[in-house]
């Protein structure tokens, strides 16, 4: 039996072309054009993922997966830049791939990381997973630089503190990403932006719970709006 592919890829001269290149190759592909329709269909045997999506960044489609499903899942991209490629990995992704590339690599790849899950299943059953626990309320304390969530210390990086204490300095209120860069890092800064969405992953995963920080596609981010015990809105 052919692998099932989900594409998730909103430009159609590039979609339309590569889901027939699959189909030569025996591969049967659902095709969605949004991260939203993405994290809502089925998932099938492999996720083909591009990261320019236009209601939400292919990034947050990758953490929004993982957080329910172990399917591979190989990013598409031409943000072929190193620390695009690091987040993508880190976040749960099985292989990256940057545009242009042949079909057949692609049908390489796929077939390859299927084999590695399909191995890693039968080698070990893991137990019923947990649900994810709801995150408890967030303390921030700018004088001694400690952060809590619930009564659990939070340790940070004193980038990361510095940048969860500007997004908590109005919760709910969007920072631009140069603002952020600007007040956390330098107004001068000249290296890569990707350090921001690196730190902003490494600072989601301390807090134990993605929704803490919210991304704007194409404006920044923002802290979620605390509404009580039960954790962000």
């Amino acid at each position: 039996m052919g692998l099932r592919v989900l594409l998730i890829e909103d430009d159609e001269t590039i979609a339309e072309p590569l889901a027939e290149g699959l189909g030569h190759f025996g591969l049967t592909v659902d095709h969605v054009t949004t991260g939203t329709e993405g994290l809502r269909a089925p998932y099938g045997d492999v996720v083909l993922l591009d990261l320019g999506l236009p209601d939400m960044d292919g990034i947050d489609v990758c953490r929004g997966i993982r957080e329910v499903s172990d399917v591979p899942i190989v990013i598409l991209s031409a943000r072929g830049e190193e620390a695009d490629r690091v987040l993508g990995l880190e976040l749960g992704a099985d292989d990256y791939l940057a545009k242009p590339f042949s079909v057949r690599e692609l049908v390489a790849r796929v077939r390859a990381v299927t084999r590695r899950t399909r191995r890693t299943q039968e080698a070990a059953v893991p137990p019923p997973a947990a649900p994810a626990p709801e995150p408890g309320p967030l303390a921030v304390d700018r004088r001694t630089r400690q952060v809590w969530v619930g009564e659990a210390q939070v340790p940070l990086t004193p980038k990361e503190f510095d940048l969860l204490a500007l997004l908590t300095e109005d919760p709910g209120a969007v920072y631009s990403r140069q603002q952020i860069l600007d007040r956390v890092w330098d107004p001068f800064y000249e290296g890569p932006t990707k350090t921001l969405d690196v730190h902003v992953a490494s600072l989601r995963r301390k807090l134990g719970h993605p929704a803490w920080i919210q991304t704007l596609r194409g404006v920044g981010f923002r802290l979620a709006v605390h509404t009580g015990p039960a954790g962000p809105a």
